[in-house]
This record gives structure tokens, sequence and C-alpha cells, in this order.
């Protein structure tokens, strides 16, 4: 049976450009949910609160469950048409729910935490009453509730706030996701025509940008709740693909530097980086399919550790910086090629491990869902 969801009151303030029956309405239709703009509805929203959609599928799961903030219900799953009533009146007034057998309350004051299974941690997403004051805390609350868990330095300590700005410029021009994605694609393919005819610096300032607007369009597709299978293909299919032809193109690059590498020595590096990052995701995908789509990099808390800095596109690129900062941009591909050799032997070996562990002590759990 389809649920059927609405929203309770009235809020003229807009969180990420959308106001809280727009924003809701995203998420009940991402849900499968029919959206009411009156009558009875199982899942009844407060539009004098915003909150963290995770919230919303864990409410929607769990029938004759409310969730409260200083006693007045901001989301409920009503299991009869009392309920409904009793939580719509609340919500109505401003006022705390009657106790109510068949109705479970969660209080936000307590810190409750549910599941995140795309981190496979526990977490207290956030929740607050969507006022003017408020938004700026709710913006950052809403963007890194956003945020991987696991991912490589760069991205998880220097440019979250430089993404924050943008994807809050993006939202306020009313920029899509697929926008924001398209742009950055464009930068992808220019830096790498800059590697190819040497342009090392100016390659590396578009890869940057590139690099901050590949963060940029995930979280404006989560913060809008625009998220879209085509948005999901083009962004992780320019991650995917990409990488290779810039490695390439920075060794071709070479020769405008006076270091272009023999013919043997350009082979074995690139037959390193590419095979390498190509066994890489094997492992990781074979990783996944053994263990219920876990990732290898959330398994074991030195797996995180090492996601931080292995051979991925941007710590691959810290390393060409610092070649190029020497003047050895030689140096830095040669460095790449070893880096991805090393990192590839860790995932084999840490996968070996997996696949003897689970036979010994069954199946595997990833340290952040205890963290």
């Amino acid at each position: 049976m389809t649920l059927k969801a609405k929203i309770v009151g009235d809020n003229a303030v807009r969180l990420w450009g959308l106001t809280a029956a727009q924003r809701t309405q995203r998420i009940a239709r991402g849900q499968g949910q029919q959206w009411l703009e009156s009558g009875s509805a199982d899942i009844l929203v407060n539009a004098a609160f915003a909150f963290d959609p995770l919230w919303y599928r864990h409410i929607s799961a769990n029938p004759g469950l409310a969730l409260t903030s200083a006693g007045v219900p901001v989301l409920a799953h009503a299991a009869t048409s009392e309920q409904a009533a009793a939580v719509e009146a609340a919500m109505q007034s401003g006022s705390m729910l009657e106790p109510d057998p068949g109705l479970t309350l969660i209080a936000i004051e307590d810190g409750p935490s549910i599941e995140n299974k795309e981190l496979r941690k526990r977490l207290t997403p956030f929740v607050d009453r969507l006022l003017p004051a408020n938004i700026r805390g709710l913006e950052r609350s809403s963007y890194f509730g956003a945020y991987k868990g696991v991912t490589d330095l760069l991205t998880k300590y220097l440019w979250p706030e430089w993404a924050l700005v943008l994807t809050r410029i993006a939202a306020k021009i009313g920029m899509s996701p697929n926008q924001v994605t398209a742009i950055g694609g464009a930068l992808c393919l220019l830096a790498m025509h800059l590697f190819w005819i040497g342009q090392y610096w100016w390659g590396m300032l578009a890869g940057l940008v590139f690099m901050v607007l590949d963060t940029v369009d995930g979280k404006l597709a989560r913060c809008t709740i625009t998220s879209s299978k085509l948005g999901d293909f083009l962004d992780h299919g320019i991650d995917l693909v990409h990488p290779p032809f810039w490695w390439w193109a920075w060794g071709v690059g070479l020769l405008h530097w006076g270091q272009a590498l023999t013919d043997s020595t350009f082979a074995i590096v690139m037959t390193a980086i590419i095979g390498g990052y190509v066994a890489q995701r094997l492992v990781e995908g074979e990783f996944m399919r053994r263990n219920g789509q876990m990732h290898i990099h959330v398994w074991q808390r030195i797996d995180s550790q090492f996601r931080l800095i292995t051979a991925r596109r941007n710590p691959n690129m810290v390393i060409l910086f610092a070649g190029t900062l020497a003047g050895r941009p030689d140096l830095g591909l040669i460095g790449v090629a070893w880096w991805t050799v090393l990192s590839c032997v860790f995932h084999v070996v840490r996968l070996v491990q997996a696949v003897r562990i689970k036979g010994v002590s069954g199946p595997l759990r990833s340290w952040m869902e205890d963290s």
C-alpha cells in the first residue's frame, strides 16, 4: 500500500531555496509516497521544523512512531486515523502530544541514533526549527550530513568549506546538480588538454576547480533533494573514467619540459598506474560482492585510514604537485606509479585477509557500526 504524506502548517522560510512544503514533497516522492495537500495522511510533517531526510525514511518505515522536539511532534507515522488526528492537532497548535499507548515517541533531546545504511554507522541526524535565524546552521548541518564518512584527505579536510560556499551559491541561483557536473566535466577535459601540452600548473588549477565541483554536485543534489539516476550515472561515470586519461596526458606532456620518459619507461609507468587503478577497482568490487555491498574502506579502522591516502585521483595529484613544485614532474609521475602498485598490494592483501576471516568467523562487520 502506498503511504500518503502531507505537511501540517505553513512556513515560508526557505532552506536551500526550498520551503518546508517543497522540500518535504521531494523527500516523500523520492520514497514513492503519495503527496497530499489536504485530507488524512499516514506521514505527517510539521512545517515549523527542518530535519535530515534520514529521519523521514526512519519514521516512514515504522508505523506508530513519532519524532518530537520539546514535546512537539516534528514527524510522525500514524498507524490509525485517531493517531493522525491527534498528531495533526498538536502540530497545528505547537503543543505537546497527549500520551497514546499506540504511539511511540522519540525525543530529539535524548540524542536518539539511527543507522545510516550508506555509511554503515549510527548517528543522530539534525532536527531544528525552521527559522530565518537558523538557516545558516541548518545549511551546515544539512551539507555536512550529506558528506561521506570515508574519503581522501583533500575531500575530507581541504575543501569542504569551499564546496559549502559554492553549494550555497548554486542553490541560490537555481543551478541543478547536472549543470554543476557539466561544468566540472568541461574543466576535467580542459585539465587533460593542459597536461597533454605540458601546462601542468594551469592544468592543476583547472583540475582543482573540477575536483571541488565534483564535491559540490553531489552535495547540491542531496541538500536540495534533487538526486537522480542520470546525475548519479554522470557523476560516477566521470569519476571512474577520467583518471587514467589524466595520467597518460601528464606523461605525454613531459616532452614539453624536456623530461620525456623513454618508450620502455613510459610503458612500464602507464601499465603500473592504469593496471593498478583497474586492479584496485576490481578488488573493491569483489570485496563488495562477497560482503553484502560493504565497501572495503569501511571494514576496519585501518582501511578507513588508508582510504585517506590510497592511490586515487586526489592523493595522486598531491604527488604530482610535489614533483612539479620540485621541477621534476617526471619523478612525480613515477611516484604515482609506485604508490599505485603499493596501494594495490595493500588492497589485495586486505581482500585475502577478509576472505579468510569470514571463512572462520562468519560475516564481516564494519568498525563504523560500533563507532
